[in-house]
């Protein structure tokens, strides 16, 4: 989970936020042990693309890829949202083109001070 000092979180949680744009947080209804368990095998699975792209072996990269992804749809990083409010994804989007962006901009004004 991103460190709210390295990575400002937004108010409800959903997203934080690098070089302004949002990414979706992990579901916060995960087991602790569940959580960690799937961040275990993401860093497996991204550790396998590093060394399939390494070999330039095309296959093992795009096994890899896809179980980057499904680990992270478990992890609620992707695929539907893990919020039942029925508000949308914004996941990967400019901050600043969102409803984050007053928020965001105090953020700013907060740093300059």
């Amino acid at each position: 989970m991103p460190d709210a000092r390295h990575h400002p979180v937004t108010p409800d949680g959903r997203y934080f936020v690098v070089a302004g744009r949002l990414w979706r947080m992990s579901n916060p209804q995960l087991a602790p042990e569940r959580r960690q368990e799937l961040v275990k095998e993401l860093m497996h699975a991204r550790r396998q693309v590093g060394a399939a792209m390494k070999a330039q072996d095309a296959e093992a990269e795009r096994r890899a890829r896809a179980a980057v992804d499904a680990v992270k749809r478990a992890l609620g990083e992707r695929g539907p949202v893990w919020w039942t409010d029925g508000a949308p994804d914004l996941n990967r989007r400019l901050v600043v083109n969102t409803p984050y962006a007053p928020w965001y901009e105090t953020l700013s004004q907060d740093s300059a001070a």
